[in-house]
């Protein structure tokens, strides 16, 4: 593929990139550029720094979450989804709302899922739906509680005026960097991450440090954020620090400390970690709102301060906000679905290729080893259905299976075609594979897999550095980082994208 076409299909997700930094840098500098405490261009310079350097450095794990409700696997759709979501979040921030990337990219998701007969994990669509509602929640507890933690100490200290100005400007810059970081790292999966299974680049190396397609996709799209940033982000800052509910300068740095809290809660292993271990309910890691979170925060101060403050709350800006947040996904998804009607049927261009399944008798082996019954399943065996919607019902219409058996039998029967092509082995990304890792795979040379989970267990039986860890707890990230090494082995050698490429 030349660098023009390469450029095309990307320059959706720079479009959504600027779109995300023109509407979501009010929700890191908004409360402070909105109450006078901090210049517009100051905030616009931190912000875009960081959120740069949080994209390029901590965005690898934000593209997880959102990449199970459905893979989008050639390049055209997902130049079309983040069109669709960046479409959507444009035209919102034009009209002054601050909405969730987020919500815009699961709605051009589902857009694409439905039209290529692909299945919308529920599962996970349940944990990011819920996320939209805890993520106001908890900004406005945290926001509430923070802000009386926070008068107590201004109390306690009696501060001169003009120091306690000088503090809080310094607090609001801090804050505001954490949280652009913060931003970059958690939403740049949001911006780049419908390319990362057909990304275009490939890895290279700058003396001794591995810089990887993945990485370079996300300094695109960190760059194009900051952009947003600087061009277009003024109008949707004002309206969240400023027309929402006036703030004083303390109460902005309390939004915004507790909007980077909800956004670390929502992401951190180690507190996951800490609460399984504790025998506490876990949160569920995927990206959240950030916008949400910040609107939660502004609530909370303002009911916190009673019912004099909570009339100050334009409660006609909310519900407008709100309405937003309804409407996004809505629109992504009906926006995804005409324009990948349109790129298919119009330009002849592949908006998806099909996922194929298939019932053979390997699998059958293996479906019986797990504890699913293969009998309702012979009349099917070792056709080739397209679709996972296709192959679900066909599924459904002989047995009936919980939702972990049904996910499993899916996954079993889904093909997958891995080529381990020798010339293409030295080009694995060293920095994510280490050497005995990279080194099984050699082993492997020439051979030819027809599902992931084959490759998994060769691979396994090659080197430990391959084997999962017993599923408890203290082992779960390890796992985890072991199923993302496998997917990317198992996407770099994926036959089709292969030889496309």
């Amino acid at each position: 593929m030349d660098a023009i076409a390469i450029l095309i299909f990307l320059s959706s997700g720079l479009f959504l990139g600027w779109s995300l930094g023109a509407n979501d840098a009010a929700n890191v500098f908004g409360t402070a550029v909105g109450s006078r405490m901090v210049k517009f261009s100051t905030a616009a310079f931190i912000c875009s720094i960081f959120v740069i350097i949080g994209a390029v450095v901590g965005g690898a794990g934000a593209a997880a979450g959102l990449g199970e409700l459905g893979a989008v696997n050639t390049i055209a759709g997902a130049f079309t989804a983040a069109f669709a979501a960046a479409l959507t979040v444009f035209w919102m921030t034009k009209i002054g709302l601050p909405v969730s990337t987020t919500q815009a990219v699961v709605g051009a998701i589902i857009g694409w899922n439905q039209f290529s007969g692909s299945i919308t994990d529920t599962d996970t669509l349940i944990k990011i739906l819920g996320t939209w509602v805890a993520c106001p929640i908890l900004g406005a507890i945290f926001a509430a509680g923070l802000y009386l933690v926070v008068i107590a100490i201004l109390d306690r200290l009696r501060l001169h005026l003009l120091r306690l100005d000088l503090y809080t400007r310094a607090g609001l810059i801090l804050a505001g960097a954490f949280g652009s970081y913060a931003l970059g790292a958690n939403n740049i999966g949001n911006v780049m991450g419908v390319f990362v299974s057909s990304s275009p680049f490939t890895n290279f190396n700058i003396g001794s440090v591995s810089i990887s397609s993945v990485q370079q996709l996300f300094l695109m799209g960190g760059i194009a954020i900051a952009i947003g940033v600087y061009t277009y982000s003024k109008r949707v800052m004002m309206t969240v620090g400023n027309s929402l509910m006036p703030l004083s300068p303390v109460a902005a740095f309390v939004v915004v400390v507790a909007h980077s809290l909800v956004l670390y809660i929502f992401s951190s292993t180690g507190l996951e970690s800490l609460l399984a271990n504790a025998g506490l309910p876990t949160i569920p890691l995927i990206p959240v709102s950030s916008s949400q979170a910040v609107v939660g925060g502004v609530i909370g101060i303002g009911l916190l301060k009673g019912i004099k403050s909570a009339r100050q709350i334009r409660w006609r800006v909310l519900l407008g906000i709100a309405s937003g947040w309804v409407s996004t996904p809505i629109i992504a998804a009906i926006i995804s679905l005409v324009m990948l009607f349109i790129l298919q049927n119009v330009f002849n261009q592949p908006v998806y290729q099909s996922v194929e399944y298939q019932l053979s008798q390997t699998v059958l082996n293996k479906l019986e080893q797990v504890g699913i019954p293969t009998e309702p399943l012979q009349d099917i065996s070792d056709r080739t259905i397209s679709g996972g919607v296709n192959f679900r019902d066909e599924v459904r219409a002989r047995m009936t299976l919980d939702k972990e058996q049904e996910k499993q039998l899916l996954s079993l029967a889904q093909i997958h075609l891995i080529y381990i092509d020798p010339f293409q082995i030295k080009n694995l990304n060293t920095s994510y594979l280490n050497s005995d890792q990279i080194r099984a795979i050699g082993r492997l040379s020439g051979r030819t897999f027809f599902h992931r989970w084959q490759l998994a267990e060769a691979l396994a039986q090659e080197s430990e550095s391959w084997q999962f860890q017993p599923p408890i707890t203290r082992y779960k990230d390890d796992n985890t980082k072991l199923q993302q090494q496998l997917n990317y082995v198992g996407d770099r050698f994926h036959a089709p994208l292969r030889m496309v490429n």
